[in-house]
């Protein structure tokens, strides 16, 4: 090997501090590329060329790493050769074994870490210009890399994939919760919360948010007419299920609005309230919320009584109880005293709640899996009808029942949940001083 002439080592060290430079750009603008979200890139390549450049290369992957392999490997080949020329110009056999020390460490951390972390970090901003570096790049070494994908496909062929085909990896709602769940940008929190009840409105029935059976308010058109007529006057519901003699017997749905002109006339009779009833809308309690949504919509109804497989009515849902999964309180219909806190983390709760509702509203994780209410989820776990002042331990929150009516619990209190070092041997057992009654 000959000596380079001393006054070319400055030369030499600036040609090799450029080629670490376009060794670092290769090698941090292919992790970039391959670092981009496809979702977001195909929507910012719409509006920005770097991105609508890098989406065509993205587009043959094979090509594109071709293409970056072969500038980088080209770029590192000539780094060695004036790295070992530099060393042996200032020390012979010697600086060559230094040379090759130093050049080896250098590699790793200016040409491939430390470019490839901040490509990781800053993937847009190093791909979309890179990206138009490339594609004319990619038009004038087009017959090298073509030359190259044939035998590297050749072999890849081989292990049973194929390298012409991009992989669209479609996303599943879980992943979708996660992505919005981590999303650090400036949506807000309440958009989230919107965007993810949307997403589990498919996992979640008609019989997970409606107003049971026994809270169904009614008119018995056997009823005397006098009661009635004190019944629609003092109604705080804006619909009401029409039926004779017992609730399965339903004859249509009246909204109070239509028969508003009959009141301020005084000509409000059993006539008039039948025939301002329309039609009742059945819907079986297994049906998504997605689909029951559309089905509002294409009926053209706002209110559907759900059914089980025999066609027994099991409750009533709502559309305004279908957008408040979405919009918390959309319809401002929830009892503020559902819910009373009567000390840090306890709190009265009304039996008939949802545990869907006490979960979300509460933060705490009751069961969903089977009872609907909290009254269901307590008569469930101790199979029997409880006395007042019984407390049940359930996924490690004690529920006190305070009242009994009609054979169901009305209401009940939550205490905070145990710790590990506390007894939890007898489930059933009362934890707690009976309390009256407020």
């Amino acid at each position: 090997m000959e000596l380079a002439p001393s006054n070319s080592l400055p030369l030499l060290f600036i040609l090799l501090i450029a080629l670490f430079l376009l060794s670092a750009f290769f090698s941090g603008s292919e992790t970039a590329l391959m670092a981009l979200n496809r979702y977001k890139l195909k929507h910012l390549a719409k509006k920005n060329i770097g991105a609508r450049k890098a989406l065509e290369l993205l587009q043959q992957p094979d090509r594109l790493i071709g293409l970056i392999l072969l500038g980088n490997n080209l770029v590192n080949i000539v780094i060695i050769q004036i790295a070992t020329l530099i060393g042996f110009t200032i020390g012979g056999n010697t600086g060559i074994a230094i040379a090759t020390a130093i050049l080896t460490l250098a590699l790793l951390i200016f040409a491939e870490v430390t470019p490839k972390t901040i490509a990781a970090l800053r993937a847009e901003k190093i791909a979309f210009p890179a990206a138009i570096i490339f594609v004319p790049l990619l038009k004038i070494a087009l017959p090298i890399v073509w030359l190259i994908n044939i035998a590297s496909n050749f072999f890849v062929r081989l292990f049973g994939a194929d390298p012409n085909k991009v992989v669209e990896t479609a996303l599943n709602r879980e992943e979708l919760k996660t992505i919005v769940n981590d999303d650090n940008s400036s949506l807000k929190n309440t958009h989230k919360n919107m965007l993810i009840s949307v997403l589990d409105l498919e996992s979640t029935t008609v019989e997970d948010i409606m107003v049971p059976r026994s809270e169904i308010a009614g008119i018995d058109l056997n009823d005397d007419w006098n009661d009635i007529e004190e019944q629609i006057l003092r109604s705080t519901f804006t619909r009401l299920l029409v039926y004779k003699n017992r609730l399965d017997q339903v004859e249509g749905i009246v909204h109070l609005r239509k028969l508003i002109p009959y009141i301020h006339e005084n000509k409000l009779s059993r006539k008039t309230l039948i025939k301002t009833m329309v039609p009742t809308y059945f819907t079986p309690n297994a049906t998504p919320l997605t689909t029951q949504l559309l089905n509002f919509q294409n009926e053209k109804k706002r209110v559907a009584i759900v059914v089980d497989e025999y066609g027994e009515i099991l409750g009533m849902v709502t559309l305004e109880d279908l957008l408040e999964e979405i919009v918390i309180e959309f319809s401002g219909s929830i009892n503020p005293l559902e819910i009373k806190e009567m000390n840090k983390d306890t709190y009265w709760l009304d039996g008939g709640m949802h545990i869907r509702d006490v979960n979300r509203r509460l933060n705490i994780k009751l069961p969903t899996n089977g009872p609907k209410t909290l009254n269901g989820l307590i008569l469930e776990k101790l199979e029997t009808i409880p006395t007042i002042g019984t407390t049940t331990l359930i996924n490690n929150y004690p529920l006190e029942i305070r009242k009994i009516q009609n054979n169901a619990v009305k209401n009940l209190i939550l205490h905070p949940p145990l710790t590990s070092d506390e007894d939890t041997s007898n489930e059933n057992s009362q934890y707690f001083e009976n309390q009256s009654d407020e």
